[in-house]
Parts: C-alpha cells; structure tokens; sequence
C-alpha cells in the first residue's frame, strides 16, 4: 500500500491549561473504550491511561475537535478550539477535510487527501481517536468528522457524548493557539463506498417513490422542520428549501437530549424512531444541509441498534447538492401548504 512523506508541523504555542484539573497520572494497562459513544468520564480515564504523547511508540487516544457552525451563525470552530478544547486535542477542519473541486460544501476528500490530513494531524492508524464538538452546541458536527473515519476505515473511532458535559463537569481544558505536532505518515486507505449514498442513488429513489416494485428505501432529513417543510429558508442564500418526495422528517435535534445536547438512551432513541414510522428491516438513507448532522442520525440508528452497517446510508452531498442539480420539471422538491 502507498504511503505519504513525512510532514513536519510547524504551528506553536504554550498552552494555558486549566491547573484545577491537570495533573500527571501513572500509566496503567491500555484497555478498549466499551461503545461508539463515550463519556466525558471513560474518556477522562483513557486519556490518562493512554495519552497523545508523541514520544510513545504505544497506541494512544486522540481527543480530535470537530468544531463546525452553520455559515449563517458567526462564529468558526477554530475559533472555540482556541478559546476552549481538551488538552492536546487536534484540530479537524470540516471546511478543509473535503474534496477541494467539488462545488458542493463538505463532500467526502479522496483517500490520498484523507491521508495527508491524518498525516498533518499526527494521528497513527493504531490511535484511538474520540471526536468532539463544542460546549456551545453539543453534539453537531463531531458525529460527521467519526463518520469520515470510518468510511477511510481507521480502526478506533469514537465520539464523545458531549463536550458541552465534559466541560459541566469540570474536567480538564486547556486554551491557547495551535501547538507543534509530530507528524506521522497514515497509509492511503481504501473508502468504504457502502456506507456512502451519491446523487444518483438517492434521485433513483426519489423518482421511485411510491410505483410498485419499488425497494422502499427511507430517507430521513435531519434539517429542521421548517426548512423540511419549505416554509423556512435554507442557511445558504438562493437555496430553495422543502424536502424529496417520500423523505421522513426526523431533526437532527429529536435525538438529543434537550438540555444536555447529547444523544439520547437507546431507548428513548427507538421511541424517536418508532414514532416516526421507520422500519428497520428496510434500508436507510440520512441527509441533511450538506452531509454533517445527517450523520447524527445515523449515529443515533446505531446507537438505538436500527438497521445494520450494509442497509445505512449517508447521502454526502445532501439537500446544498439535491436543490442545486435537480432541475424543476422533475418535480423533486416538495414544498408542504
């Protein structure tokens, strides 16, 4: 398999740690984070056990900030990295970790871009990597950064369940610029092309919906109603809003604990689901704006043990790439009265 040269970080800095919560720890056995979701308590502890120190030949956890805001919000992920993140996290940049010739925002990079990313950020195909979001809005954008790693196949990916929760129950935070990384090289990996859902595909099934014979595949939006509905516009300007016939509304935000922002229980998260008429035994495809908290739906259908690896879906280009390459003869937009 071909690899990548070496990369040499150069960004610097002294951290300001917070000192209530930091301290030095003696290392114990390395021992396997139990689910896809951690707590802030179990990462706390894999952290000490395990830390991303760039001298150890062992496997290390990699607390990895996918900090991400809607274009219209104001505020940038870099920018909360700085001001508030989990000692030596890295940075994952969703509006850099993409296919740079794609016209549509945040659509999967090649495995050799992906590589080179892995690469900058010092991470090792052995690491453990638990991706983050932001105390100011909880899960968000983490679940799409985990997701991106599991499609190029990086064994250990985890996400944390939340950092909004870590940060609550005073665990340890650090702020400052970026710091130096040593970089490693990451393998070209092969992607996972199963777990990804083109326009093509999903136009197949919305021009089926509802002719016999059709497969039934479902299609969740975890956009907000409004804009599912057409009587909301989209955070991107001249983007029409509305939905694909025959998708099922399901905001990304129904998943979440109100107050948290964390996922929700298993079994509240099968409530969700069961009430909005989704059956498991029929494949899945999650969309959303442009491919980022449809995959906290699709987290959260694995999380609630709906529908198997092979029969889920996530439609990378989402609703920014279906509204801007159908055409309005073919009558896929749906706009509700």
């Amino acid at each position: 398999m071909a690899t990548l040269a070496i990369f040499r970080c150069t960004r610097a800095f002294l951290p300001r740690h917070n000192l209530k919560s930091s301290r030095i720890h003696i290392m114990e056995p390395h021992r396997s984070l139990s689910s896809y979701l951690v707590t802030p308590k179990e990462l706390a502890e894999a952290l000490k056990r395990s830390p991303p120190s760039s001298i150890s030949p062992e496997p290390r956890v990699i607390p990895l900030c996918a900090a991400w805001f809607l274009p219209n919000d104001g505020r940038k992920g870099i920018e909360v990295f700085r001001e508030k993140r989990i000692p030596k996290a890295r940075f994952f940049d969703l509006d850099k970790v993409i296919d740079k010739r794609s016209p549509y925002p945040h659509m999967l990079p090649s495995p050799k871009q992906f590589a080179e990313a892995m690469s900058e950020l010092g991470i090792r195909k052995e690491d453990t990597v638990v991706v983050y979001d932001t105390k100011e809005l909880g899960i968000f954008s983490a679940p799409r950064a985990g997701w991106t790693l599991k499609v190029f196949g990086h064994p250990k990916v985890h996400v944390l369940n939340n950092f909004k929760l870590w940060v609550e129950e005073g665990l340890p935070t650090e702020s400052g610029e970026l710091y130096s990384i040593e970089c490693n090289t990451y393998p070209i990996p092969k992607m996972d092309e199963d777990k990804v859902a083109s326009y093509d595909e999903v136009r197949e099934v919305a021009l089926d919906y509802n002719k016999e014979g059709a497969e039934g595949v479902q299609i969740l939006d975890a956009r907000p109603n409004g804009r599912f509905t057409g009587k909301d516009p989209e955070p991107r300007e001249g983007l029409s809003s509305g939905h694909m016939p025959g998708s099922i509304s399901v905001p990304f935000s129904s998943v979440l604990d109100p107050e948290t922002k964390a996922f929700l229980p298993k079994e509240q998260l099968r409530k969700v689901f069961e009430e909005k008429g989704i059956d498991p035994s029929k494949p899945i495809i999650s969309s959303c704006g442009t491919g980022v908290t449809a995959v906290a739906i699709d987290t959260a259908l694995e999380e609630a043990g709906l529908g198997g690896p092979g029969s889920r879906k996530v439609y990378d280009g989402s609703w920014t790439e279906w509204a801007q390459r159908v055409s309005p003869s073919d009558n896929l937009i749906v706009k509700d009265e």
